[in-house]
């Protein structure tokens, strides 16, 4: 279902969602000369780097937020990252997700349901500056990053990484917020604008004698009641 172009994206609170840890990620570089020197060693073997990040969307006080990887103070990034050579983009996304968020538990593994492409940024050089479109005198860019978005589920549990968080930061705060998210987080909120948001709201349940009530004349109080609120 959409209105008049604009998808509808469901979006759940972030109340719904179990958060655990389990094993530390280690990062293969340890600053960013080690991480670009890596890049152009690759780029001379395989040729472009393709990335895929996932943008994964709650709502808290009636607001979307976005999901965010957190290491140290002030690093922020998507989920997400670099995909094999000849690899699907979209198995490539599921497979990174579950490495960075699915529990070990294979009960409770994630379907992880990748929509479409919402945007595309290049790096036309070796360096930290990536662009939505490929500048007319770069013929070959060394990085090509899509960012897919992803519905998640009504409910579902996810491991983080002992080294990292997995932030919830409110849309508001990451528009044309370069300083602190860089260009293509905090270019989120203007893509994320073609989508319609429906926001999912967790119901009280009815007061006691309400609730009575209900169950006396409807007959269906305590079905009623489980449908307006989750369990803990």
């Amino acid at each position: 279902m959409s209105s008049r172009g604009q998808p509808v994206f469901n979006v759940y609170p972030v109340g719904n969602y179990s958060f655990g840890t389990k094993a530390p990620k280690l990062e293969k570089d340890s600053n960013v000369n080690e991480r670009l020197s890596r890049l152009k060693a690759n780029y001379e073997k395989e040729g472009m780097r393709r990335s895929a990040e996932a943008i994964l969307l709650v709502q808290e006080h009636n607001h979307p937020h976005v999901l965010l990887f957190q290491l140290g103070q002030s690093f922020f990034r998507l989920p997400g990252g670099r995909l094999r050579p000849g690899e699907d983009e979209v198995e490539g996304l599921r497979r990174k997700l579950s490495n960075r968020l699915a529990p070990t538990n294979a009960a409770l593994q994630v379907v992880w349901d990748v929509g479409e492409v919402l945007s595309v940024f290049y790096r036309p050089n070796f360096d930290t500056m990536f662009y939505p479109y490929v500048p007319p005198h770069i013929t070959r860019p060394k990085e090509c990053r899509k960012l897919f978005v992803v519905q998640l589920p009504e409910r579902c549990v996810f491991a983080v990484p002992k080294n990292m968080k997995l932030v919830a930061v409110p849309v508001f705060e990451l528009y044309d917020n370069i300083p602190r998210y860089g260009p293509i987080i905090s270019s989120l909120p203007a893509v994320l604008s073609r989508l319609r948001l429906n926001l999912q709201f967790v119901l009280p349940p009815p007061p006691p004698q309400q609730q009575q009530q209900q169950q006396q004349h409807n007959g269906y109080g305590q079905q009623q009641q489980q449908e307006q609120h989750f369990p803990p």
